[in-house]
């Protein structure tokens, strides 16, 4: 007679080994990239459809832009149409969306329709650099600006540069950054003239060449300047804001009274205790603002004449070119996601509960 043998209980909170499907399905980072990829194929597909659903297709637009400004007969303009441009809007939608996503996973963007023989890749090469300086740039320095004087409020709560920073940072964030270009635009150059607008349009002068000097360093920054100065506006009073409430909140945590209390200097304490305890929970609003300050440079750049991205899709939806306009939005799209995504992994490197608190694995 055969006598089964039960098996011996686990021991008080232990775990089943997990297998190599859970431990898989329970990666932090695994779940993070999915998600993150799962997201861009969305985005990428609603993209695809909302820009046909535009009123007019490429050829549309070019054939009334032809009769419009050439006095040309619509016979005319469509033959020219059916000569210049490869794009068929007869073609069927989801014929479209396949050669898309097989692009997609080429890595190939496709090529503009408005100018042929040039691809989406090579234009966003060309215009993207432009953004990520004026864009990067302003938003260092709105950061640095906007966290120091968050620290300084909160010490000096109640205090005129609290009051002050508080109302002046809370009107420009109301202001819209396409908004406040008008203005500066209006007010700046055309009634008080102290803006040469004229000069500082685009993104360096006449006859500068591109090279690591000074002249083309600071030429290209002076034309950077007005769209630079519209982010940082509309920007540094938020950060100021939320670091004074990060840092109130530190402030009344017992180890920093603790380390009060042991006599330690007052900066080991600001900048060990209080300032790296109140940036945590910053790091991910600002990857994310990071992200979603690329997309909001459209209008601002097509204010001030500036070629980034933003000038490129204003362009490019104005001539329905299809392909140009997912390559942009795809190329904003993947910013704030990888932006969020390294928001993520940061904090859950910084503070493991948070990939833990998942259960994922560690």
């Amino acid at each position: 007679m055969t006598v089964a043998v039960a098996p011996s209980p686990a021991p008080p909170g232990s775990r089943p080994p997990a297998t190599l499907g859970h431990r898989i399905y329970h990666s932090f980072i695994l779940r993070r990239l999915l998600r993150s990829a799962f997201v861009i194929w969305v985005v990428a597909s609603g993209v695809f459809l909302m820009v046909r659903l535009l009123p007019g297709n490429p050829v549309d637009v070019y054939i009334n832009q032809q009769i419009a400004l050439y006095g040309k007969s619509y016979e005319q303009a469509a033959t020219e149409a059916s000569t210049y441009f490869r794009f068929d809007p007869a073609t069927p939608i989801w014929r479209q969306y396949l050669d898309y996503l097989s692009g997609l996973v080429r890595g190939d963007l496709g090529t503009s329709i408005a100018t042929p023989g040039v691809t989406v890749t090579e234009k966003i090469a060309h215009y993207l650099p432009w953004t990520l300086y004026s864009v990067g740039l302003a938003l260092l320095i709105s950061i640095t600006i906007g966290l120091l004087l968050g620290m300084i409020m909160a010490y000096r709560r109640g205090g005129i540069l609290d009051h002050a920073v508080s109302v002046i940072g809370s009107g420009f964030h109301a202001i819209p950054n396409y908004l406040l270009a008008i203005l500066i635009v209006v007010v700046g150059a055309v009634q008080l003239g102290v803006i040469d607008y004229t000069r500082m349009r685009g993104n360096m002068s006449p006859g500068v060449t591109p090279e690591f000097s000074l002249r083309f360093l600071s030429d290209i920054g002076y034309h950077a300047t007005l769209p630079m100065v519209t982010y940082i506006l509309t920007t540094f009073g938020t950060w100021a804001l939320i670091m004074k409430a990060s840092t109130t909140q530190v402030l009344g945590e017992d180890y920093v009274t603790v380390a009060k209390a042991r006599g330690l200097r007052e900066s080991r304490i600001q900048t060990n205790y209080v300032g790296r305890n109140a940036l945590l929970p910053l790091i991910a609003q600002i990857a994310t603002q990071a992200g979603f300050i690329v997309g909001g440079a459209i209008f601002v750049e097509q204010t001030f004449s500036y070629e980034g991205v933003g000038l490129l899709l204003f362009e490019s939806i104005n001539a329905r070119d299809y392909p140009m306009i997912q390559g942009v939005l795809l190329v904003v799209t993947v910013t704030v996601v990888l932006a969020n995504l390294a928001a993520d992994l940061i904090n859950a490197a910084l503070d493991p509960r948070i990939r833990l608190g998942e259960g994922g694995a560690a």
